[in-house]
């Protein structure tokens, strides 16, 4: 049960931050970062691969395999990630600024598989919370087009 409101509790926290965005375009005061359009698919198919692995940390942290959402942190959120996610072709592209929140980001996840593996849930969320709020800086400063 404890599992369940610690689960409710991020998830919420993420729908509320991400809800306050405005959605007018005359409000909308985030940094505009122009990239070619192949780079910007490959990056939004990055972000919707992140939030799918955030997802699926959190279905298995709720089931108590703190080992199979470390794996899935390192490996498609960590440090382990960049290659992957082709980290340094993008950072050619991005505000230094908006590197430093992703390359926060990656941190922070490799930083959860470590707390995830010693197997005590609540500090590993502790963590998982700065993972998600790079996310949300991220979303709240820059937008592309």
């Amino acid at each position: 049960m404890k599992h369940t409101r610690i689960i409710f509790i991020t998830l919420f926290t993420l729908l509320f931050s991400l809800s306050s965005f405005t959605t007018s375009a005359e409000e909308d005061k985030r940094k505009l970062v122009e990239m070619p359009k192949m780079m910007q698919q490959h990056q939004l198919a990055n972000m919707r691969d992140h939030l799918k692995a955030i997802n699926e940390i959190l279905m298995n942290m709720g089931k108590g395999d703190l080992d199979k959402a470390a794996d899935i942190a390192e490996y498609r959120l960590g440090m382990s990630s960049l290659s992957l996610h082709g980290a340094s072709h993008m950072a050619k592209v991005i505000p230094k600024e908006m590197g430093a929140i992703g390359t926060s980001m990656h941190k922070a996840a490799s930083r959860f598989a470590l707390k995830a593996q010693e197997g005590d849930a609540l500090p590993a969320y502790k963590v998982l919370q700065e993972v998600t709020a790079a996310c949300v800086a991220c979303h709240a400063g820059y937008k592309t087009h």
